[in-house]
């Protein structure tokens, strides 16, 4: 989602948008393909890749953004009218029916349509978050955060799971896979990744600590607002701050993944932490090269990606639909678009997985054309 507030004072934070958006654009091409390398794919399970840190990194830089954009709200006394939350609803509700059109297209067989995606998390998280960003004040707003990474560690290691019992962190087994299948039913949850609609990387229950991970944003970006949005001259003071934050969030992270491990699909607190200390430590790096330094040219390129986040998004997904689901040929031999795209553009002459990159890398290349061709235009999609 995109905010204008942010690019007129810290476009540091259109380009960490950007930044996650090329992630994604990389790491969604690479995924249909085996032997892409490692680190462009998901972990099978507990660990991380690179390919880990993105989607954290969208709800990082959501929560951030929101310092901005609700700024005029949380800085009056009075609590926001009432078509300030009309407007919280509404966006939430088009991006988790936008997240609905993903899953089924093309064929919407409404018996059997995942419930649950990135969209819908984005929407859900989104929503929560400013919820609690208004109505709480900035202690509970802080203690709200912790009960969630604590509650959420707490119920997957002591809650037992029918057939399972307590502390199991299996796809099929731990409790949040186990409140999915309860509450949203196996014939509606995620199909592959060896999940077999026992469980959803984007589950519900684990979308719990996902709010967590907007709301530390969100500290991230009022700190921000607060102490550099008054200041002429940005001093590098600002960015060793968020360093030093994203360095001790990062080693509390990987010293809670010794008893709760660092996992994306289950979203544990670790992960959280982790993720959040990496985002931290980036975003530092954009705010003292932009901000401070003034070398904007190399974060152009991912400043025109993050103004059109959400359309790149949805229209790239939709175009993987359709190559996917394309089929080329007859029979047994008939294959669909991409297999045949990647089979004869590349991977007659290169390896599979130089060949999913550089697949990738042209794709992401070709988006940034049409979101540069609406930034010229100044065609900013919103919701």
């Amino acid at each position: 989602m995109t905010y204008s507030s942010s690019s007129s004072r810290f476009s540091s934070l259109d380009v960490f948008r950007g930044i996650a958006i090329a992630g994604m654009l990389l790491v969604n091409q690479s995924g249909l393909v085996k032997d892409a390398y490692p680190q462009l794919l998901h972990a099978d399970w507990h660990g991380w890749t690179l390919a880990d840190l993105v989607f954290p990194f969208f709800l990082f830089v959501l929560g951030a953004s929101m310092a901005f954009s609700m700024a005029r709200h949380t800085a009056s006394l009075t609590q926001p009218k009432r078509a300030v939350y009309l407007k919280i609803l509404r966006r939430s509700a088009i991006l988790f029916g936008l997240g609905l059109f993903l899953n089924g297209f093309w064929s919407y067989n409404f018996s059997t349509l995942r419930v649950m995606g990135i969209l819908q998390r984005i929407s859900l998280t989104y929503l929560a978050s400013a919820f609690v960003i208004l109505k709480l004040p900035r202690k509970s707003q802080w203690g709200l955060t912790g009960l969630l990474l604590v509650g959420y560690w707490l119920a997957l290691s002591f809650i037992p799971v029918p057939e399972f019992g307590a502390g199991n962190l299996t796809r099929t087994g731990n409790f949040g896979a186990y409140i999915d299948r309860l509450i949203i039913g196996t014939s509606h949850l995620y199909v592959g990744d060896q999940f077999n609609s026992m469980g959803d990387p984007e589950g519900l229950f684990s979308t719990l600590p996902a709010i967590a991970t907007v709301l530390l944003g969100y500290f991230a970006g009022d700190w921000i607002r607060k102490r550099g949005s008054g200041l002429k001259i940005k001093t590098s003071r600002q960015s060793l701050a968020l360093a030093s934050y994203g360095l001790i969030s990062t080693g509390l992270g990987l010293l809670w993944s010794l008893w709760f491990p660092i996992n994306k699909k289950l979203w544990t607190s670790s992960y959280v932490l982790f993720t959040v200390g990496i985002s931290l430590i980036l975003l530092a790096v954009c705010y003292e090269l932009i901000e401070v330094r003034r070398i904007r040219l190399w974060s152009k390129p991912f400043e025109v990606l993050g103004l059109n986040s959400l359309a790149v998004f949805v229209a790239s997904v939709l175009m993987i639909k359709v190559l996917v689901l394309t089929k080329l040929g007859s029979g047994d031999d008939a294959v669909n678009a991409f297999t045949w795209l990647f089979q004869n553009l590349f991977l007659t002459w290169t390896s599979p997985d130089f060949g999913s990159f550089l697949f990738a890398f042209l794709t992401l290349c070709f988006w940034w054309i049409v979101a540069y061709v609406l930034y010229r235009q100044q065609w900013f999609f919103k919701i």
